[in-house]
C-alpha cells in the first residue's frame, strides 16, 4: 500500500514499510445471499423459548469468562520483569551505569531457557513510578518483579535488589552487593544465579558458562560500552544518537580490541544505519567487518550470530542465511525479542505472512509494551488488508505511546484504507503542531491528506511552512522539499515552478543514486522525477531498474511498492496498458495498492475512463 504520494503531473513517491494478533484476525458474520434458502429450524413458541434459553446461557458463560479473565491472570511461574534500577549515585552522569547493570542482568537472565524474561523496552516505562507489583505483573504477565538501586562512588559499586511476588507484593528475596568496580561482572553473575535459583529455574552447563563469562577485562572499555548501549537501545533514538553510540563503541574497542560483544553491537548499529539512514558502501563494509571480528574472537557468542544475521538481512537480502544465523542466536537467547522480531521481519519479506505474524506474537509476548514492535505487527495486518486486526493492534500501540506520531498516523491510515475515511487523519493533523518535524514525517502526512482532498493551494502552503528541508519516509530514498514542491506545483497547474523544483530535486536524487547505486527505492524516486520532467525514456529505465533491484519475488513487503511506482511512471508516460497490468496485480497481493488509494490519488486520473480501471475501483 502506498500512502505518501509525491509524484508529479501527478506522480507519487514510494514509501516502504515499517521495518518489520494472530493470523486468524476478526471475521464478520457472512450475510445470507438474497434468495438463498435458510436452513431448517424449529418454529413457533417452542423455538422462541429455546432460542432465548440458549442466548441466556451463552451470555452467562461469556460474562463469567470475561469477569474471570478481567479479575485474574495466570503468568508462567518462572517469569520475571527486571524494573529499571534507580540511580543513587551522587553524579547524575552515572544514570547510564544503573541502566547498564539492569540491561546486563536482563541479558544474562534472557540466556536461561527455563525462564520467561520481559525485554527492556517494556519495563522502562515503569522508571520512577511508585511500584505496584500486582499491577505491573498483570500488565507484563509475569509472576515476579525485580527492583533495585545502584550507587557508584569512584571505583566502589553498591547494588541493592529485591525479588517480589507479583501476585501478593511479598518480598521473596533481597540482597546487597558492595564491590569494587572491577568486580561488577561478578555481581551480575551472582544476581543471575541467585534469581534463577529463587525461581527454581534449571540452568544448562552452557547457560551457566555464558553467565559466568566476562565480556571484557577492561573496566573503562566496559563503561564506554554501557554508555553506547544505553543510547542505542533508546526507543526514541534519533540519527545523532546513533552517531554518538557509534563513537562510544569505537572508543571501547580502542581500549580493548578483543571485546567481542562490543564488536557485535557495533555491527548491529552499522547494519541498522545502513538500512534506515545511510546505505553507503563504507557503512556496509563496517557492519560486516565488525560481525566477522566478533565471531572470530568468540565463535559461540549469540549476539555475534545476531549481528551477522542482520548483515545478511539488511545489507545483502540473503534471507536464508540470515534466518540460519538468527536461529543460532535464538537457541542461546530464548528471551530476546530482537531475535524474534528480526525473524518476523524476514519472514514477511519472504511472503510467509502467517509465520511472520507468529514470530511477532512471540516477540510481543516478551516485550508487550514496545510500541514500535506493536506498530510492526500492525503493519502485517495492514499489508494483508486485515483492517479490524490492524486497528486492534495499533490501538494497543497508541495506548503505550500516545505521543508517537508515526503510530498515530498509521492508525488513522487504517481507517482511510479500510473505508476511504480521511476524518481521523484530519483530526490527528489538526492537533499536531506544524513547527516541529525533525524527520519530515509529519510534512509527508500533511502532504498526503491535502493531496487526497485535491486541495493543491493548501498543499503548497503546507510545504512552504514546513521546517523540514528533507524528509525520509520508510524507505532509503531521501525526499527533498524541492521534490514535494515540484509535485504540488504540477498539480496546481504551475508548470514553470514545477519544472524549476524538479530540476533541483533531480540533482539531489541523482547524487543519492550515485552514493548507493544498488538501492532500488532511490532509482524509483529518480524515475518519478524524470517523469515529472517529461524525460520518459530515462524515467522508464529507472522504474524498471528499481523493480529489478527489489522485485516482489525477493521482497514481498517493499517490492510491491516499487512495482506501483513503475505504474505511476507508466501513467505519466501514457503507457496505460502497463500501468493497468501492474495495478491489477498489485490489488490482489499483500502490501499492494488499495482501492481507496486508486480512488483518491490524482496520479490515476488519466486512467479514470479506462474500463479496467473502473472495474478495479468499483470493488470499494
Amino acid at each position: 500500500m502506498v500512502f505518501v504520494v509525491l509524484g508529479g503531473f501527478p506522480l507519487a513517491l514510494i514509501l516502504g514499510w515499517a521495518f518489520d494478533l494472530g493470523p486468524g484476525g476478526i471475521h464478520a458474520v457472512p450475510e445470507i445471499p438474497a434468495g438463498a434458502e435458510c436452513p431448517p429450524s424449529y418454529s413457533g413458541r417452542g423455538k422462541n423459548l429455546l432460542v432465548l434459553a440458549l442466548a441466556g446461557l451463552t451470555i452467562s458463560l461469556l460474562a463469567g469468562i470475561f469477569f474471570f479473565w478481567r479479575g485474574s491472570w495466570q503468568p508462567l511461574e518462572k517469569s520475571i520483569a527486571v524494573l529499571p534500577f534507580s540511580n543513587f549515585s551522587s553524579d547524575e552522569q552515572n544514570a547510564y551505569f544503573a541502566d547498564g547493570i539492569q540491561d546486563d542482568l536482563l541479558t544474562n537472565l534472557a540466556r536461561i531457557s527455563d525462564l520467561k524474561v520481559i525485554s527492556r523496552t517494556s519495563v522502562m516505562p515503569f522508571r520512577g513510578q511508585a511500584h505496584n507489583a500486582r499491577e505491573i505483573g498483570k500488565a507484563l504477565n509475569v509472576a515476579t518483579i525485580l527492583e533495585g538501586s545502584v550507587r557508584r562512588e569512584g571505583n566502589r559499586v553498591r547494588v541493592n535488589v529485591q525479588l517480589i511476588d507479583a501476585s501478593n507484593d511479598k518480598h521473596l528475596w533481597a540482597q546487597i552487593y558492595d564491590r569494587e568496580l572491577t568486580d561488577v561482572f561478578a555481581i551480575q553473575t551472582d544476581l543471575a544465579q541467585e534469581i534463577s535459583g529463587a525461581l527454581k529455574a534449571t540452568l544448562s552447563p552452557n547457560e551457566q558458562a555464558r553467565i559466568e563469562r566476562r565480556p571484557t577485562p577492561n573496566s573503562d572499555a566496559y563503561l564506554l560500552y554501557l554508555q553506547a548501549h544505553e543510547i542505542y537501545t533508546r526507543p526514541d533514538r534519533r540519527h545523532d544518537d546513533l552517531a554518538r553510540a557509534e563513537s562510544l563503541y569505537e572508543r571501547a574497542l580502542q581500549l580493548d580490541p578483543t571485546f567481542a560483544l562490543a564488536h557485535a553491537r557495533l555491527s548491529q548499529l552499522e547494519s541498522w544505519s545502513y538500512y534506515a539512514v545511510e546505505p553507503v558502501a563504507a557503512r556496509r563494509a563496517k557492519a560486516r567487518r565488525a560481525a566477522e571480528e566478533a565471531l572470530r574472537l568468540q565463535s559461540d557468542l549469540p549476539e555475534a550470530h545476531l549481528a551477522l544475521g542482520l548483515v545478511y538481512y539488511y545489507l545483502e537480502h540473503d534471507y536464508d542465511r540470515a534466518l540460519s544465523e538468527l536461529e543460532t542466536a535464538r537457541s542461546e537467547l530464548p528471551n530476546d525479542a530482537v531475535v524474534f522480531r528480526s525473524i518476523a521481519a524476514i519472514k514477511r519479506r519472504q511472503g510467509k505472512w502467517n509465520e511472520s505474524t507468529a514470530a511477532y506474537e512471540k516477540a510481543v509476548g516478551l516485550d508487550p509494551k514496545d510500541p514500535i514492535l506493536l506498530e510492526n505487527m500492525g503493519w502485517n495486518f495492514v499489508a494483508t488488508r486485515n483492517y479490524p486486526r490492524a486497528a486492534q493492534v495499533l490501538d494497543r500501540a497508541v495506548a503505550v505511546a500516545p505521543d508517537t506520531f508515526t503510530i498515530r498516523e498509521l492508525r488513522a491510515r487504517v481507517d482511510f484504507l479500510a473505508r476511504g475515511d480521511l476524518r481521523p487523519m484530519q483530526q490527528l493533523l489538526a492537533n499536531w503542531p506544524e513547527n516541529v518535524d525533525p524527520n519530515g514525517t509529519i510534512t509527508l502526512a500533511r502532504y498526503n491528506y491535502h493531496l487526497y482532498q485535491h486541495d493543491y493551494p493548501e498543499l503548497i502552503r503546507v510545504l512552504e511552512r514546513s521546517p523540514a528541508e528533507k524528509s525520509r519516509g520508510e524507505t532509503s530514498a531521501p525526499i527533498s522539499k524541492d521534490y514535494l514542491l515540484a509535485t504540488a506545483y504540477a498539480l496546481a497547474n504551475d508548470p514553470m515552478k514545477a519544472r524549476a523544483h524538479f530540476e533541483i530535486a533531480r540533482t539531489k536524487a541523482e547524487t543519492a543514486v550515485n552514493e548507493s547505486p544498488e538501492d532500488g527505492p532511490r532509482h524509483a524516486l529518480l524515475g518519478l522525477i524524470d517523469a515529472g520532467l517529461d524525460r520518459c525514456e530515462e524515467a522508464i529505465i529507472e522504474g524498471k531498474r528499481a523493480v529489478e533491484l527489489l522485485p516482489e519475488s525477493r521482497d514481498a513487503f517493499d517490492g510491491p511498492i516499487l512495482a506501483v511506482t513503475r505504474a505511476r511512471i507508466s501513467v505519466h508516460c501514457r503507457d496505460y496498458t502497463t500501468a493497468l497490468d501492474l495495478l491489477e496485480r498489485s490489488l490482489g497481493i499483500p502490501a499492494g495498492i488499495t482501492v481507496a488509494e486508486l480512488q483518491r490519488d490524482p496520479t490515476w486520473k488519466p486512467l479514470s475512463n479506462q474500463p479496467r480501471f473502473k472495474q478495479m475501483t468499483a470493488r470499494f
